[in-house]
């Protein structure tokens, strides 16, 4: 059963921890899970009380769109805009509402040299689309949508909807001081309404900040973007937060990060056939794995804490790392999974209003693949396989509650973030994770999943099933890297700077295939995962785009 909110004894930890950081005389964690976030000159809050305003109609109800306008609004904050959500899925939304903070900083205008307030009223509104096909006789269960124009040197942040084709009061939202914003993008469809609906096509998207990861200062208010044309790549004509605090107070510090880890950390299901088993890496370094040199075939032993691996620049094929020779071999890629454990990596999502908690899980090798043509399966000997496997999942934490909001599932190339309320819980507030057989690959559910073409009816199969080998996070990790909390803080262990491969390079000839699989199989491995393509260890957890910047998905 999954819970939206801290028990009364997490709650208590954090508070604990809180007083354990002022104390400290550090500003992060004082602000994490208090209910607002400090965004420099504005203040934000999270609002999840609404009034229904229109939705779209359709003969499934639950294929439908509905749009809410945010209510209970404290005292002195202001709305951005409104929101939206498919009826398909529970009600749990929100938006942020901001007040201005007084600042000594404020922006002067050029022109006149006097100080500009961070929030405005709109100077007017424009009228996007309307459902309404010109007739005044059938207004009625008609939505109007309106983009605030903003005054010059402003940004509008969200849409209002109405359901009268009157302009809205313009003090029922607020524009942003340009500077106090950042791009966002379009992120996912959420209604598509097309000609054979409507005289005018129209779409709605939820939106993301363009620059995300733990670099990123964009902040997500969570209201929605639509037009009725709109172009891949072409700027919106909405903007979202930006953090200008420069002390991410609101980011949880060392203690609240393992109270979080102690309260949500996954346990990780493996497949009851599963060869193919996680380890420490200490593990894998005292039981010979071998440092090798381009140039040189004999190689070197590696210390336990990776203290003689070749440290910083960048995967330039000088060095790889591979499985010792002889009968320790096979061992080896066994793995050990009672030394198993998972490396975390904690940074700042969506401008320091989320936590990303990244958790790493080592696998000394990686079997081969399983190829699914139509209802026939096929046995890939070598394909797919490689030393040293590096897998993860991501935590995505609020940090105006503290509750955990959706996990990543990394799936080889790409991967997809589910939603906390669509996930399986083994205990309280601690999900699941399962781990494909032989690729390790993470997903929220048992089953078979194919990864590949779907029109071709081709792909690698992924199967995932609970079993009596599994890792629990929430108390087998070790907490390797959180950069926003200063130097020193965490120590980072130092096969962590390791950025070559884990593992040498094979290239594979395609006539390893089965013979039925060789014709045209230039056109079919485009559909397939780069693992295929040939045996290579990956790069260890720091030389990954989303190390700093934000997942695929």
């Amino acid at each position: 059963m999954w819970s939206s909110t801290l028990s009364r004894v997490e709650a208590n930890k954090i508070k604990r921890v809180k007083t354990f950081s002022i104390q400290a005389g550090s500003s992060i964690g004082q602000g994490f899970a208090l209910g607002k976030i400090n965004l420099g000159e504005l203040e934000a809050v999270k609002v999840s009380r609404f009034k229904f305003i229109w939705s779209s109609n359709t003969q499934d109800e639950k294929k439908g769109v509905t749009f809410y306008k945010p209510i209970g609004i404290p005292d002195g904050f202001y709305s951005l805009g409104y929101y939206c959500q498919s009826n398909d899925q529970p009600f749990r939304g929100f938006v942020l509402v901001a007040r201005e903070i007084p600042s000594k900083s404020e922006s002067t205008h050029i022109s006149t040299g006097i100080a500009l307030p961070a929030l405005r009223e709109p100077v007017d509104y424009t009228l996007v689309w309307s459902s309404n096909d010109g007739s005044e006789e059938r207004l009625q269960g008609c939505g109007f949508f309106w983009l605030p124009q903003p005054p010059e040197g402003y940004k509008s942040i969200g849409y209002l909807v109405t359901c009268s084709p009157k302009k809205p009061k313009l003090d029922k939202v607020r524009c942003v001081r340009a500077d106090l914003t950042e791009r966002c993008e379009n992120y996912q469809a959420i209604l598509d309404v097309g000609t054979r609906f409507s005289e005018f096509p129209f779409q709605v998207w939820s939106t993301r900040p363009s620059h995300r990861g733990m670099l990123g200062r964009g902040v997500s208010v969570w209201t929605f973007s639509c037009n009725s044309c709109w172009v891949p790549g072409q700027e919106l004509p909405i903007a979202c937060l930006k953090n200008l605090d420069p002390t991410l107070h609101a980011m949880p510090n060392c203690d609240q990060i393992h109270a979080l880890i102690n309260h949500y950390g996954p346990t990780v299901f493996f497949h009851p056939d599963e060869i193919y088993m996680p380890s420490s890496v200490s593990w894998f370094f005292e039981n010979g794995a071998l440092l090798f040199r381009k140039g040189d075939s004999v190689g070197q032993s590696i210390d336990v804490d990776g203290s003689n691996l070749p440290s910083g620049g960048r995967n330039d094929g000088e060095f790889w790392i591979d499985l010792p020779s002889g009968d320790r071999k096979n061992s080896v890629k066994s793995g050990n999974l009672g030394s198993a454990k998972l490396y975390v990596h904690v940074k700042p999502a969506l401008g320091g209003t989320f936590t990303d908690i990244a958790m790493w899980i080592f696998c000394p090798f990686n079997g081969p693949a399983t190829l699914k043509v139509g209802v026939m399966n096929y046995s890939l000997s070598k394909i797919g396989q490689h030393v040293g496997d590096w897998e993860h999942f991501t935590l995505r934490i609020c940090n105006f509650t503290g509750e955990l909001w959706s996990i990543y599932f990394s799936q080889h190339s790409g991967g997809v973030w589910v939603n906390a309320y669509d996930l399986e819980y083994i205990q309280g507030n601690k999900a699941i994770v399962y781990s494909s057989k032989n690729g390790h690959a993470t997903f929220p559910h048992p089953g078979t999943y194919i990864q590949g073409s779907g029109k071709l009816g081709l792909g690698i199969r992924n199967d995932v099933a609970r079993s009596n080998f599994f890792v629990d996070s929430s108390t087998r990790y070790e907490l390797v890297a959180a950069e926003y909390l200063g130097d020193g803080v965490v120590s980072e262990p130092g096969w962590l700077q390791f950025m070559r491969k884990w593992g040498p390079t094979i290239v594979y000839d395609v006539r390893i295939l089965p013979s039925v699989l060789r014709y045209s199989m230039a056109n079919i491995f485009i559909k397939l995962p780069v693992e295929l393509y040939g045996e290579e260890g990956p790069t260890g957890p720091k030389e990954k785009n989303n190390w700093v910047g934000d997942e695929r998905g």
